[in-house]
């Protein structure tokens, strides 16, 4: 017994000299600078009072030994707009922090501010203080000042009389902001809304929607996480939803990275000059509507660039309807679907006319097709295309006849438009010099869109698509 007691007693010493000697380590002065993850910290576009995703930086020990980090803190102290969590500890200055040798340790950033006015700069430094010298890392971000919109149990979030949004303050909704019958809402150039996750727009019957920028001034709609990560991500929030008989006049917007963009049922849309991009299903999604649309420029949607259904009268003129994608290529990605049919909710199939020109423009993607027309028996499907540069599989695929077919005039299939660059979050779908592209357009509808996108003027033998 008194053996087991002596036993038991000589490993509990032995355990705690072990544990003692393990944490008797000696931590010097830094003789050499801190490495870095990142010199620069871009936090997400922030909006007033709304904290920020954390961000985190990594500080690397290069040296073979244990260093003693004498000071890290924020430069503008406790009035900083951002907050640091150093080694597990919230603060905005440190002393003493150990770090141990060929080791790292995370900081963690994150924002929370008061805006100053429409959109500013919020900016600051942690600051790494040491006999090696000073370091910093820099923390940026953009802040604006907000309007909420929110929906809950007890607030149905309808505009209920006319109104008119500025530019003053960023507009981001939270679940459905509807507009109500016979009501208008003006958008005016350089307003920012920002839809959240789940989120979306609803235009009853009888309302008007018009979205007014201007060139160098977009309205832009969007997600509202403003990481350039996520603009070319889709999915981000739901679509601006049209009910029957409601009306869209859009000039000069930026909508993007949602299920679905522009949602119409009957309704009668203007589209001028405008960006419609990265979408998981459909840019356009249009049943029995009619669309007028100049200087339109889409790409990236994961069905079809516009999906028109159950026939609707639409006109495109100088516009550039591409399809391509790193992130939904296993998709459909047509550049235009049309056809005469509609599964409304009930599961039934509804049927109308069709009529589409296209004149001056480019449907073009990275599939064999980029245009497929299902045509049903019995329901008029009148379709032009004019002066035109598209991609072409076959009759089978894309639902008519390219070669001798007399609604098919002066177009061209299968050149390479030569986009300068299609995969970019900006779209650059400008055409290269040598384009097939170039000075193959009409007179005719040069002289209805005499200048393009970017405010060019036409000459009479245009480029096709939205840029001259």
């Amino acid at each position: 017994m008194k053996f087991k007691l002596l036993l038991a007693f000589s490993f509990w010493m032995l355990l705690l000299t072990v544990s003692c000697n393990k944490d008797d380590i000696s931590f010097d002065a830094p003789s050499q600078s801190l490495r870095f993850s990142a010199d620069t910290v871009f936090c997400d576009t922030v909006y007033h009072q709304v904290r920020s995703e954390t961000y985190a930086v990594k500080v690397y020990n290069n040296e073979d030994k244990d260093v003693l980090i004498p000071r890290i803190n924020l430069e503008k102290g406790a009035a900083s707009l951002y907050k640091i969590n150093v080694d597990g500890k919230s603060g905005y200055d440190f002393k003493d922090v150990p770090l141990r040798k060929k080791d790292s340790l995370y900081i963690f950033v994150e924002i929370a501010p008061q805006a100053s006015g429409p959109e500013a700069i919020a900016e600051d430094r942690i600051i790494f203080n040491s006999p090696a010298g000073e370091q910093h890392v820099t923390l940026f971000s953009v802040v604006q000042d907000a309007e909420f919109f929110i929906q809950t149990p007890n607030n149905p979030n309808v505009i209920s009389s006319h109104t008119t949004w500025t530019n003053d303050k960023a507009k981001i909704i939270y679940g459905d902001l509807t507009i109500d019958s016979n009501i208008t809402l003006d958008i005016q150039p350089g307003t920012k809304v920002y839809f959240h996750k789940n989120s979306g727009m609803k235009v009853s019957s009888g309302a008007t929607l018009n979205i007014n920028g201007v060139l160098n001034n977009e309205v832009v709609l969007r997600g509202d996480r403003n990481d350039p990560r996520y603009d070319t991500i889709p999915k981000n929030w739901n679509s601006i939803k049209m009910d029957a008989g409601s009306t869209l006049n859009m000039n000069y917007a930026r909508l993007f990275g949602g299920t679905r963009g522009l949602e119409m049922k009957q309704t009668n849309a203007t589209i001028s000059n405008s960006f419609i991009h990265t979408f998981q299903e459909y840019g356009i999604y249009a049943v029995a509507s009619t669309v007028n649309a100049k200087n339109l420029v889409m790409n990236n949607c994961g069905e079809s660039s516009i999906g028109i259904f159950k026939g609707g009268t639409h006109s495109y003129i100088h516009s550039t309807i591409a399809n391509y994608s790193d992130v939904m290529a296993s998709s459909n990605r047509n550049g235009v679907f049309a056809t005469n049919e509609w599964q409304n909710e009930s599961g039934q199939a509804e049927q109308g006319a069709l009529q589409i020109s296209l004149i001056n423009s480019i449907v073009y993607s990275d599939r064999d097709n980029s245009v497929n027309f299902e045509h049903t028996p019995g329901q008029l499907f009148n379709y032009l295309f004019q002066n035109c540069l598209l991609k072409y599989s076959d009759t089978s695929e894309a639902g008519f006849n390219f070669d001798n077919n007399t609604n098919v005039e002066l177009c061209k299939k299968n050149e390479d438009p030569l986009f300068l660059n299609y995969f970019t979050a900006h779209l650059n779908l400008r055409v290269k010099p040598d384009s097939p592209a170039r000075n193959k357009g009409n007179a005719a509808g040069a002289a209805s869109v005499p200048f393009d996108i970017a405010n060019v003027s036409r000459p009479s033998t245009p480029t096709l698509g939205a840029y001259q």
